[in-house]
């Protein structure tokens, strides 16, 4: 089987959603990659180091600077001639185009697979993570997005691809980039954070937030995070949101400061290595889930901890 993975970046370096998504791809058989960008020439050397990476496929054109769906998706059909199961991940953008390529392909898309279990059977989550589906699909093509948190990342050394080009690229005229505000931080990305520290609506307010989990993230060099309660009350902006309707991670080390657990919250966290959960609240959800858990004050415990540290 000729697997096809959308490798994620942004021009310039490669998004490491991608390394899990190769993985997966080698699970079912050759791996071949696909970038498409422009000026998206040392992204697609990057890929070429990665293990497991057989072929790298470039496309190369103004249309697809911004990975626009619309533009990138009737390329990925038309590569689909020649491979069997496409590949993307479960980002933001992954999700965007692999619905259309389905579509594109006519064929059912299976979303968020956690493992695979044959050449057309995986496991996915069903019911916010509370139940696990086996599915098995009948389509003579597949497309596949990839829950990176549930699969080691390959290694992006000791590959060798042949780097081909490919063409058939153009502006399908149904979208256009108008602008993009990205927030720069000097934290880790959250879905790549090896240790996240992360904080409820009990804090209270964002000036509380900022107060009692920056300084605890800062000793530990931790990416932040907070529960859509948190994000909705206004504390943090909506990059920070961790659960079902934001980002699903996965660190070494998650810190849940005030956060009571509920099912879309524990979702998007539970496969974290270590949870240690600090609630007053004794009967709170979140302590099902926690390795440690400590039954205090948050205003007072995480400031100890945090001197302590």
């Amino acid at each position: 089987m000729k697997t096809l993975v959308w490798v994620e970046h942004d021009n310039a370096v490669m998004k490491d959603a991608t390394l899990a998504v190769v993985t997966a791809a080698g699970k079912l058989g050759e791996v071949h990659a696909l970038v498409a960008g422009s000026g998206c020439g040392a992204v697609a050397e990057q890929v070429a180091k990665v293990a497991g990476v057989a072929t790298v496929h470039v496309a190369d054109d103004a249309s697809l600077e911004h990975g626009l769906a619309e533009n990138v998706a009737p390329l990925v059909a038309k590569l689909m001639e020649s491979h069997d199961a496409f590949l993307a991940p479960a980002t933001t953008t992954g999700k965007n185009i692999a619905p259309r390529v389905a579509a594109l392909l006519d064929v059912m898309q299976i979303s968020d697979i956690l493992s695979v279990e044959g050449p057309k059977t995986f496991t996915r989550p069903i019911y916010a993570g509370n139940a696990i589906a086996t599915v098995e699909s009948s389509d003579a093509k597949l497309v596949i997005t990839v829950r990176g948190t549930a699969f080691d990342k390959a290694a992006t050394e000791g590959g060798s691809a042949a780097i081909e080009n490919v063409g058939g690229a153009a502006d399908a005229g149904l979208s256009s980039f108008v602008s993009a505000e990205i927030a720069k931080s000097e934290r880790p990305e959250l879905t790549s954070a090896k240790v996240i520290v992360s904080g409820g609506r009990a804090l209270g307010s964002g000036e509380k937030f900022e107060e009692v989990i920056t300084p605890l993230a800062d000793k530990l060099g931790a990416g932040i995070g907070a529960s859509r309660a948190a994000v909705d009350a206004g504390y943090v902006p909506n990059d920070y949101q961790v659960g079902q309707t934001g980002k699903i991670v996965a660190p070494e080390v998650y810190v849940a400061v005030g956060i009571s657990g509920a099912i879309q919250h524990l979702a998007g966290m539970k496969d974290s290595k270590t949870i240690i959960a600090i609630n007053k609240d004794e009967d709170a959800p979140i302590f099902q889930v926690a390795d440690i858990g400590l039954v205090a004050d948050l205003f007072t415990a995480v400031p100890e901890l945090t001197g302590k540290l």
